[in-house]
């Protein structure tokens, strides 16, 4: 059984980092098929808002100058909104690397001034995005985005029983995202030759429609503190530089610094606390007895089954992938 989208008929809708690749694909999807009271798209990048007001706009929508480094702002902004997806960060590995107080600046005290502003304003629920680098980070960005994560459930305990609802949805790379791989490839094939750091390497892949169908679902299942994990195939590097520039010479230049081979999407440490579903996985969190809430096996009247212990959701061990056949599908101009 497939659990329903949330109905956003009438609501006050905002998403922070909405000029983003994730942000119009939602921002689209809610217009064609809800009638919301207001669509906020915030982000600070003014030239970016209006080449997308151009594309995509309606007597509902508002574009919004503001930074989630600054509270005043959002606690402006976020009068009068009922729903929040938060999709504002620093994402680029090397950048963060290099911009470590800025990384942080954005993706950890950005999340904190985010939940401050919605439980002032009486937010109902708030979905923060998150990534599979948020998972046994080895780089700053992952680091940062862990730490979000954290924030945004125990913001649940903060927020008391009746107050703003906080989970997070967690998944791997984005088919064309803004910054991917596959715009890079792309580029680089007209020199016959693809760069490819290791031949082992995997990656989990999620389409951005599949992402945003599936936090219209978690607005409708989500309890509180939850992070929630799509079924999500797995594709090896060689298989995507194969797909993009058939016939180009794959040439190995090495694990930059802060990549992984492999990625994960849930660790064994929290298989106790994960549940598995028809098409995704729920990490419920451990103090929701503590927040005066009953823990449930039951998410839009699907029963969820506990994993093994020890269990991991792996790129490398994954049972479904993604083959050169369907990558060029993906990836076609």
């Amino acid at each position: 059984m497939i659990s329903p989208t949330y109905d956003l008929h009438g609501k006050s809708v905002l998403v922070t980092g909405g000029t983003g690749s994730f942000g119009e694909v939602f921002v689209r999807r809610v217009l064609a098929e809800f009638c919301p009271r207001r669509l906020t798209v915030l982000s600070r990048d003014e030239f970016k808002q209006f080449q997308m007001a151009e594309r995509v706009n309606g007597p509902t929508v508002r574009y919004v100058v503001g930074d989630v480094r600054d509270p005043s702002r959002l606690q402006r902004v976020f009068a009068d909104v009922d729903v929040v997806i938060h999709t504002a960060a620093m994402k680029q590995v090397p950048t963060a690397e290099f911009n470590p107080i800025e990384c942080i600046r954005t993706n950890v005290l950005g999340a904190e001034n985010v939940i401050n502003a919605a439980i002032d304003a009486g937010v109902e629920r708030v979905v923060a995005l998150s990534t599979d680098k948020a998972t046994n980070p080895i780089n700053l960005y992952g680091a940062t985005k862990l730490c979000s994560d954290k924030l945004f459930i125990a913001a649940n305990g903060l927020s008391g029983q009746t107050g703003t609802r906080f989970s997070v949805v967690r998944y791997g790379n984005v088919v064309g995202s803004r910054g991917s791989v596959i715009p890079f490839f792309k580029e680089r094939r007209r020199s016959g030759k693809l760069p490819i750091t290791d031949t082992r390497m995997t990656r989990f892949w999620i389409t951005i429609e599949n992402g945003v169908e599936f936090v219209l679902r978690v607005l409708s299942m989500m309890n509180c503190g939850e992070v929630f994990i799509p079924k999500q195939p797995s594709m090896r590097m060689v298989d995507l530089a194969s797909a993009v520039g058939p016939g180009c010479e794959q040439q190995v230049i090495g694990v930059r610094p802060g990549e992984k081979i492999h990625e994960v999407l849930i660790p064994a440490d929290e298989s106790a606390q994960t549940l598995e579903f028809e098409d995704f996985f729920a990490i419920q969190s451990a103090f929701q007895e503590s927040w005066g809430l009953k823990p449930s096996d039951v998410y839009a009247d699907q029963v969820g089954r506990p994993v093994p212990t020890g269990f991991e959701y792996r790129s490398d061990t994954n049972t479904d992938w993604i083959q050169v056949d369907e990558l060029r599908r993906l990836t076609r101009d």
